[in-house]
């Protein structure tokens, strides 16, 4: 059994994301910052369906808890699945923030740049003993590096950060046979930066070819397929998962 460890997963994107990894068998280590409910939900959602799943706490933006929630996972792939590594990481961690450059506080620049980009960067360096040959990183980036959307500066620069971290890691983990995607959503439905009211929601569905914002499990399901062996030969690449936002 293939095991992927999905940051984030609680809720939005992630949930969706270790749901549909579950749904092609694959054991998930579930992530959470604040509300382990959510993440209990998520994980019982998965062993109800005779998936394999476990939920740790995780901070993508503290650093220094990092080699702790290494060994929690160490412990946990040894209790529950009898091994020593895992296959797949998916840095999907992340919050919004709108806000005009010229309001922006160093402290939420900073907030933003240790979950967006600082947080991946190490966590993916402090994982990768535990992750085995042949394994895929995938990291989210966001459709705001390709179309400019006052307010977020900050986030997209991070996510535009991120895109090219992908491509680093891709080249300097092939010698293990390790792959590196990234996968940038559009607007899609979920309570990141506060959700979408109607008024902002009709707008975005205006600007996207297919005529509506993303679901979660738009993007989930995209993600499952991309760690799956059918699809092996993606590597080094960003890809854009929007519905044809803006075009």
């Amino acid at each position: 059994m293939k095991i992927v460890i999905v940051t984030g997963s609680s809720r939005g994107l992630g949930a969706s994301t270790a749901i549909k990894c579950a749904e092609r068998g694959m054991g998930v280590i579930v992530t959470y910052n604040s509300n382990p409910g959510r993440a209990d939900e998520v994980v019982s959602a998965i062993t109800a369906q005779g998936g394999k799943a476990v939920a740790l706490k995780l901070d993508v933006g503290d650093i220094s808890a990092f080699l702790v929630f290494r060994d929690a996972v160490k412990a946990q792939l040894q209790a529950v699945w009898g091994r020593d590594t895992f296959d797949y990481l998916v840095n999907n961690a992340g919050y919004g923030l709108f806000n005009p450059i010229a309001t922006v506080t160093e402290e939420q620049f900073d907030g933003l740049f240790n979950v967006h980009l600082k947080g991946p960067f190490f966590l993916t360096q402090t994982l990768l003993p535990l992750m085995e040959d042949g394994g895929h990183i995938v990291n989210l980036t966001s459709a705001t590096t390709r179309v400019a959307t006052s307010g977020v500066a900050p986030y997209a620069a991070f996510k535009g950060g991120l895109e090219v971290l992908t491509r680093y890691m891709a080249k300097e983990f092939g010698e293990r046979r390790i792959r590196a995607n990234s996968i940038a959503p559009g607007a899609i439905r979920t309570d990141l930066g506060g959700g979408l009211n109607d008024e902002f929601e009709a707008m975005l569905a205006g600007q996207t070819a297919l005529g509506r914002v993303g679901e979660p499990e738009d993007i989930g399901g995209v993600i499952a397929s991309l760690l799956s062996d059918e699809n092996r030969w993606i590597n080094a690449q960003n890809i854009e998962v929007a519905g044809g936002y803006i075009i």
